[in-house]
C-alpha cells in the first residue's frame, strides 16, 4: 500500500507548509505574526492559509514528533 501525498494539490512546497505550522505551534505567535515573519523571508502566504494548514497538517506533524521521541 502506498502512502498518499497529502501535499500534492498545494501550490506551496511542503517545507514552507511545515515551517508555517511549526512557527505557529512552537512559538507563542498569532497567525498574523507568522504571516509577517514569512513575508519578511520573501514567502507570500496569508494568515488564513496558515490556519487552514495548521488544522489539516498539525496532527500529522505532532504524530511524527511523538514517534521520533519514543
Amino acid at each position: 500500500m502506498t502512502k498518499r501525498d497529502l501535499f500534492k494539490y498545494f501550490k506551496t512546497s511542503r517545507e514552507i507548509i511545515r515551517l508555517a505550522v511549526m512557527l505557529y505551534v512552537r512559538f507563542p505567535l498569532s497567525l498574523r505574526n507568522v504571516e509577517d515573519l514569512l513575508h519578511e523571508r520573501g514567502i507570500e502566504i496569508s494568515h488564513e492559509s496558515v490556519r487552514f494548514r495548521w488544522n489539516r497538517f498539525g496532527p500529522m506533524f505532532a504524530a511524527e514528533i511523538r514517534k521520533k521521541r519514543a
